[in-house]
């Protein structure tokens, strides 16, 4: 896509979503932690069942420590892994405590240290967390990349750089929530709803489903 294109591609994104928003539950950046690494292979809204009622009794590392990994797993045991990610939330939250004075590291390197959090999780934890103007590419961001033309690439990695070097830097703090939902409720997978796609005449995509 054209360097012209793609400007226009997010200044229209913006203008119909100034300010988009993630659709996971937090209280606070630790909170918010918590929600990504529970979300990972799950649905925003299975994991904000499972969290209204454990944040209410635990929004810091101490308090979720003080549950203990058995009551952690009795809360979120409706989502998926849910055994593995109640022991990463457990872990995490020593960590936070010894190593960074219960506070949410404000680096990806930091952030990755952490049990069960990933790239992907530290980007989003330090673009909503921090404003830091990070592209966390989940299948969302992947498929838009390489099917609008944008950030053609073999890997999520590859994609994300693509994103960064070629989303101009005025729209790079809210590009991700953008295409996120974008991807989410327009430009699905399996049928994307290419007839109410406010950039659809920008898009590289070979396989348009418009009207005759």
């Amino acid at each position: 896509m054209k360097k012209a294109n793609i400007h226009e591609f997010f200044r229209r994104l913006e203008e119909d979503n100034p300010d988009p928003q993630g659709e996971l539950d937090y209280i606070n950046p630790f909170t918010l932690l918590v929600a990504v690494v529970l979300s990972a292979q799950a649905t925003d809204i299975g994991v904000n069942k499972a969290t209204g009622p454990l944040f209410a009794v635990a929004d810091t590392p101490e308090k979720m420590l003080a549950l203990g990994e058995d009551q952690v797993r009795d809360y979120i045991k409706s989502i998926g892994l849910y055994k593995t990610k109640a022991k990463n939330v457990i872990k995490l939250c020593e960590a936070l405590i010894q190593n960074h004075n219960s506070e949410i590291p404000q680096t990806r390197e930091e952030l990755e240290e952490l049990a069960g959090v990933g790239r992907k999780t530290a980007n989003v934890v330090l673009n909503m967390a921090f404003g830091q103007p990070t592209i966390a590419v989940d299948t969302h961001l992947f498929r838009l990349g390489n099917r609008t033309g944008i950030a053609p690439g073999k890997t999520p990695l590859e994609v994300e750089r693509k994103f960064e070097k070629r989303i101009p830097k005025v729209f790079l703090r809210h590009a991700h929530h953008w295409l996120i939902l974008h991807g989410r409720y327009i430009c699905k997978a399996r049928k994307p709803e290419c007839s109410r796609c406010i950039v659809s005449d920008l898009c590289s995509f070979k396989g348009k489903l418009l009207p005759e």
